[in-house]
């Protein structure tokens, strides 16, 4: 860790949707942004939602994405941590991408210090109150038993089926068309609120980092912010620490991203 160096976030790639052609553009802008940002990282932290559906059979992996893979690859071996978080689209991951591209693969929510600041990442589904039903279906799908069904059909049925459970859900919509609701209803943000009011005894985390919302946030909530990294599924949004500064950024111009909330 050098004083120039900087660690990276982004989430909800969705890759694989809506078809192969609108698919492939954006993996080469990801793969773009690594190779921009790598000479400055630290790390990347890649925060849920990278494949719009993702599973590891015993001897099969989705088509596609080849070139993401090669990058991926090709950052672990310079020596560049990339940390890989399982969203609600890819909560599949087995060893593949750790054996065959080094990653990090994070299962459940990340908390470390990074120049003296403090951070929670995590991909953000299931946390905060309410949203019962979800936290049910994911307790099944993550479940052993699971697994062994899907392997069980055949992957041209199974990931086509995922595919069109996708394209109806509502987070595969505009961002546009979505909006904050303010803090009071918000589950990540009564997540945060609640997380930072159990830390009595402990070091609170100073910024708590979240993709799933397909919204970009930048929410004070008492001494921390919490942060949602937006999606590049029609936008292409990040963030950036440079270890005094958090930014939330726009690629490829760079610039800031307008939070929706402000």
């Amino acid at each position: 860790m050098t004083a120039d160096k900087k660690i990276f976030f982004a989430s909800d790639f969705h890759l694989g949707m809506p078809n192969w052609e609108t698919s492939l553009q954006r993996e080469r802008k990801i793969i773009d942004w690594f190779h921009a940002c790598a000479p400055q990282a630290d790390a990347f932290y890649l925060v849920g939602d990278v494949f719009d559906f993702w599973f590891e059979y015993s001897t099969t992996i989705p088509k596609g994405f080849v070139r993401f893979l090669g990058t991926l690859a090709q950052i672990t071996d310079r020596g560049i941590p990339v940390y890989l978080f399982p969203g609600n689209h890819d909560l599949w991951f087995a060893d593949y991408l750790v054996k065959e591209c080094g990653v990090i693969l994070v299962d459940g929510p990340l908390e470390f210090e990074y120049r003296e600041k403090r951070f929670f990442v995590h991909h953000g589904d299931g946390l905060g109150p309410g949203d019962t039903s979800y936290k049910w279906l994911k307790k099944i799908f993550t479940a052993r038993f699971a697994r062994l069904l899907f392997q069980w059909i055949h992957p041209n049925l199974g990931i086509a089926l995922a595919h069109a459970l996708s394209r109806k859900s509502r987070l595969s919509q505009n961002p546009k068309e979505d909006h904050y609701l303010g803090n009071a209803k918000e589950h990540l943000a009564q997540f945060v609120t609640q997380h930072q009011a159990s830390l009595t005894k402990h070091p609170k985390p100073d910024f708590y980092i979240f993709g799933h919302r397909h919204l970009v946030l930048d929410v004070q909530l008492g001494d921390a912010r919490y942060i949602n990294l937006g999606e590049w599924l029609h936008g292409s949004q990040y963030a950036e620490f440079d270890g005094q500064t958090l930014s939330l950024l726009q690629w490829p111009s760079q610039q800031p991203a307008e939070p929706q909330n402000r």
